[in-house]
């Protein structure tokens, strides 16, 4: 299994779950050290709104999910939500 890989599948997931155009999501697993990665989440213009949520609750949650699984491997997990 590839490192960020668990990462990668639970923040692909989450996102497709929450936009109107899962087949827009692009999730890019991008290594910023030895055991640092970060996912990188681009998505269809009118879905950024809601992947990041009100006040950016549902930035934050996915942000705590990624964390977890990076945990679960490991790594430190971040994300970063690019237009």
């Amino acid at each position: 299994m590839a490192k960020g890989e668990i990462v990668e599948r639970v923040v692909t997931y989450i996102v497709k779950s929450i936009v109107e155009e899962p087949d827009e999501v692009l999730v890019t697993m991008v290594e910023q050290g030895p055991d640092e990665i970060v996912a990188e989440v681009r998505t269809a213009k009118g879905d950024m709104g809601r992947v990041i949520g009100r006040r950016g609750r549902v930035a934050k949650a996915i942000r705590a999910a990624a964390g977890a699984a990076g945990d679960e491997e490991g790594i430190t997990a971040g994300v970063e939500f690019l237009d």
